[in-house]
């Protein structure tokens, strides 16, 4: 491949996807030389860009996959990845079509409060087992262990779980980054069909999974319901969305003699930093949008939500996916989190938490540690502070309803949690009348018992660093 043909590579922003799961690097090869951006890449062989073809463009990227461009007008685009079906949809709303969001059970239905119940009988059963770490495909177990407990009765203990240190997410690290070779490789259609199988799975075990959020952060039935059907939800939309990222034409000018493509990049390994009050549907979500986009990941869940994530870890095994393409370490944020946050190769870290351990992971992933060849991307949610305005014209009753559910649910233990209301000065004290009436009636906000429709169980506490 002549070296000094005219070659200009950039990057252009990808596409957004919702809420801040997207680990995709988008590169556009442009050349007015075919032979160039053909090389080694001519017939169906994947070419990396990583020996002196990056070094060309300047570079720094995990992996690129370069397409042979046609002699012929009608010769079709040849790559062992990315070979779309014909019929296929190829826009995104006809991907999205059949994408229905899961309802929600109605638990005064004395048949689904059953099915609640027997559920929780299930998981109290399990209560008190010792559970290892996933890495590689391997349980690893260690010595040293810790405590989740039930928050409503801190006596009961949900589970045991190893104390992580440093090395432990070094040999995470090096597990995710050796199955990031064969699975960058791997189809979108393939990836996005685990994830498709993923999904199906937590829809067979939806009120189990449920139970072990009832039981382990304290949520009500209806709270961790709602809970699997978010997880259920992102990876049912983004395997829906690697389909069109994957397969479906990415609109460009055309200019020539120059002819253009945009090439969706998986990044590498990423670190996975989930939160304790949503311990499913933002692992979840955040790990699933990984891993169909082609990199590897590593979870480090809360140290009080640890027996979810191990059940995310069996979903994904029903799922079949392959050894080592998602692992699972347990211990303090302060330690094995911030081993997996310096690590030369992680690639990116994906965090729900606190602003303070957001800040500290932006600070400490800004730094090039020896060994390390890219800037780690960071996608930190760190919480909000979420008003509800009421213009004069609203239904009162309906907004005090409204503002109230959001302020209370959970608790109030949640980033989407209604903080203030602002209010309509000619309607302000009537309004306050009607929300002082809905948070007083006490159905609606009791700490009953985990084995009631409306018991939303304990509080939990914050905790500190990123646990």
């Amino acid at each position: 491949m002549p070296l000094d043909a005219p070659v200009i590579a950039t990057t252009r922003p990808a596409k957004s996807l919702p809420s801040n799961h997207l680990q995709l690097e988008i590169v556009t090869l442009e050349t007015t030389d075919r032979n160039v951006a053909r090389g080694r890449a001519s017939g169906t062989r994947p070419v990396d860009a990583f020996d002196p073809f990056a070094e060309l463009l300047g570079l720094h990227i995990a992996h690129a996959v370069i397409f042979s461009i046609p002699d012929r007008e009608d010769e079709p685009m040849a790559n062992s990845t990315m070979t779309a079906d014909p019929a296929a949809p190829s826009t995104l709303a006809e991907r999205l079509a059949d994408f229905q969001p899961e309802t929600y059970h109605d638990f005064n239905d004395p048949d689904a409060a059953a099915q609640m119940r027997a559920a929780l009988q299930q998981v109290e059963s399990e209560f008190g087992r010792t559970y290892p770490n996933r890495i590689g495909g391997e349980d690893v177990t260690i010595d040293e262990t810790y405590a989740s407990t039930n928050p409503a009765n801190p006596e009961q203990v949900i589970g045991h779980f190893p104390r992580g240190d440093e090395a432990l997410g070094e040999r995470a690290v090096e597990a995710a980054s050796k199955a990031f070779a064969d699975w960058k490789r791997v189809s979108p259609a393939e990836r996005a069909d685990f994830v498709f199988k993923a999904a199906d799975v937590m829809r067979r075990r939806r009120l189990e999974l449920a139970a072990w959020m009832v039981y382990e952060v304290g949520k009500s039935w209806g709270e961790a319901d709602a809970d699997v059907a978010e997880a259920i939800d992102f990876c049912d939309y983004y395997a829906r969305l690697m389909l069109h990222y994957g397969y479906d034409e990415y609109p460009l000018a055309e200019y020539e003699p120059e002819e253009n493509q945009v090439v969706y990049l998986p990044l590498g390994v990423g670190a996975i930093i989930p939160p304790w009050n949503f311990p499913l549907a933002i692992l979840a979500g955040m790990a699933s949008a990984a891993i169909v986009s082609g990199n590897t990941v590593i979870i480090k869940p809360a140290s009080v939500s640890m027996a979810i994530a191990w059940k995310f870890v069996e979903v994904m095994d029903e799922a079949g996916l392959p050894p080592g393409v998602v692992n699972l370490v347990f211990g303090s944020g302060s330690v094995i989190g911030r081993r997996l946050v310096d690590h030369p190769k992680t690639r990116f870290v994906a965090f729900t938490g606190s602003k303070e351990v957001g800040i500290e992971i932006n600070e400490r992933a800004s730094e090039v540690r020896p060994g390390q060849i890219w800037l780690k991307r960071i996608l930190a949610e760190m919480g909000g502070k979420d008003a509800i305005v009421v213009a004069a014209d609203a239904d009162l009753d309906a907004a005090a309803e409204g503002v109230v559910t959001s302020a209370f649910g959970y608790q109030g233990q949640k980033c989407s949690a209604c903080s203030r209301a602002i209010v309509v000065e000619d309607i302000y004290d009537d309004f306050v009348g009607r929300v002082v009436g809905r948070a007083g009636e006490q159905d609606r906000t009791r700490l009953g018992s985990r084995r009631r429709v409306d018991g939303s169980g304990g509080k939990r506490q914050p905790v500190p660093h990123s646990e």
